[in-house]
């Protein structure tokens, strides 16, 4: 596989939880209305219909070409959270991103890992300082088309289009009104929306994955709160999904959060090369391991090994 890379300059613009290997993997160890009345007044993408504004959002975001971003996932059951948080850029166009996920800090309030740095492309998870037995100049590779949440969950980020094209799937929604996001004046919108219709209308490259994840999650519905700028393009939006655990058939609710800001920042991503990707035994968990490219011990998605991007090629 050929390294891509691409460089845009000034465009408008208690243990029921854990975190194992440096990817994110949850295991339970004890186990409205359209409302027209409702749109918002005022000039640019954001007024109209609430469930017609919601559905153009992600079409803005690829017409203000890329944004830097900022991400939390809170992950909860039997009474624990964690909350893993990512930085980085993404650039809407090519649908490539780049992300430095920090894991949760242990009780005395210190890392037990190194940043993790997850590189976004269309049908793939990279991902270097994975841990797990996997050398430090290694990255992992995996196949988002095969995992059962779409990756909205699995990388502990979820990407930034791929939030917002689950935004194509809203069937009700409200306009709650003016407020701001760090700053920037915007509309906040609350809804629900359906996975299995947000893959119909999805682009290609997240219509496979966002399917998978309809069938995935606990429920294909999914509220979110949208806050929408007078363009119409996302400044934050906070998805909520659920899943069951496999082992211990107990629900983990999922709380997902992108930020969104400096549109048409700089991006550069490059992909690894085949001789970059590890392909040999990964730990699920302590002591266990398991081949790149299986499913894990804990029911999450194992790590594919090497073999393309994924997605990436004809990208120059």
């Amino acid at each position: 596989m050929v390294g891509w890379a691409k460089e845009r300059q000034g465009r408008r613009a208690g243990g029921g939880l854990a975190v194992a290997g440096g990817v994110v993997v949850v295991c339970l160890t004890g186990a409205a209305c359209s409302g027209e009345g409702a749109a918002a007044q005022g000039a640019g993408g954001g007024a109209g219909d609430p469930v017609a504004v919601l559905h153009r959002a992600a079409d803005r975001l690829v017409a203000a070409g890329s944004a830097r971003t900022r991400t939390a996932m809170e992950m909860a059951s039997g009474g624990t959270r964690v909350t893993i948080r990512g930085e980085g850029v993404y650039d809407f166009e090519r649908r490539f991103g780049r992300l430095e996920v920090r894991l949760p800090q242990d009780p005395a309030g210190t890392s037990e890992h190194r940043p993790i740095t997850e590189l976004l492309a269309p049908g793939a998870l990279f991902m270097k300082n994975r841990g797990a037995g996997v050398p430090d100049d290694k990255w992992v590779r995996v196949d988002t088309t095969s995992l059962s949440d779409g990756n909205l969950v699995t990388g502990g980020a979820t990407d930034p289009f791929a939030a917002a094209e689950v935004l194509r799937g809203t069937r009700t929604a409200t306009y709650v009104g003016r407020t701001e996001v760090e700053g920037i004046a915007v509309r906040h919108y609350r809804g629900t929306a359906d996975l299995a219709r947000a893959a119909r209308g999805a682009s290609e490259g997240n219509r496979e994955a966002l399917a998978a994840a309809a069938e995935g999650f606990a429920t294909a519905e999914v509220p979110f709160d949208a806050y929408l700028d007078d363009e119409g393009r996302i400044r934050k939006v906070r998805h909520r999904f659920s899943f069951v655990n496999g082992h211990e058939e107990e629900t983990v609710a999922v709380a997902s959060t992108t930020l969104l800001r400096d549109f048409g920042a700089a991006v550069r991503v490059r992909l690894p090369e085949d001789r970059d990707i590890y392909a040999g035994k990964i730990a699920s968990e302590p002591g266990e391991a398991g081949e790149a490219g299986e499913p894990g011990e804990q029911g999450v998605p194992g790590e594919a090994g090497a073999g393309g991007s994924g997605g990436s090629g004809g990208k120059n």
